[in-house]
């Protein structure tokens, strides 16, 4: 569906608040998982969601958004967490991006999903290991791609729900 320019920036602002709302609701609930800082990424869900309905480029945009309005709320900006959601979040859709834009024939929402979930996990253990200086961080590695897997699936099922569902 083609949109004017108003609704689109009326549809991608609602984009970045319920992405900012995810991005705060799962930094306040705890969710039991066997690895530090693991998370399911629903605020992904907007970002590629974004993808499909509108464009790449919109949907970086949307996630520079939700990373800084969201840590305003959470941690406060500038903070080591702040850098880890920022730039997990802003190369994971560049990569999404890259993704749907060469392989959208080819690749399914899931696939994307999944494919931004790793990129998410490397990009957090790249940016925390020139942080502190220490590459031990990549120890962990093998254990954030195993959670990033149904993580990953399982938001690029509510997010391919979400664009059968939703049509703009």
């Amino acid at each position: 569906m083609k949109v004017n320019r108003t609704s689109r920036l009326v549809y991608l602002g609602l984009m970045v608040g319920v992405a900012m709302a995810l991005h705060i609701i799962e930094s306040i609930i705890p969710i039991p998982t066997p690895i530090p800082g693991a998370k399911l990424g629903l605020a992904n869900t907007a970002a590629l969601f974004v993808i499909v309905r509108f464009s790449p480029k919109d949907a970086v945009i949307v996630t520079v958004l939700r990373t800084f309005l969201g840590s305003l709320y959470g941690a406060g900006l500038f903070t080591p967490t702040f850098y880890l959601s920022f730039f997990g979040g802003v190369i994971s859709t560049i990569v999404m991006g890259i993704g749907y834009w060469l392989f959208r024939k080819h690749i399914s929402v899931i696939g994307l999903s999944v494919l931004g979930a790793l990129t998410h996990n490397v990009t957090q253990l790249t940016v925390a290991s020139l942080m502190l200086e220490q590459i031990g961080f990549f120890a962990l590695l093998p254990y954030l791609l195993f959670y990033a897997l149904p993580t990953g699936f399982f938001v690029g099922i509510v997010t391919q729900l979400l664009t059968q569902k939703i049509d703009w």
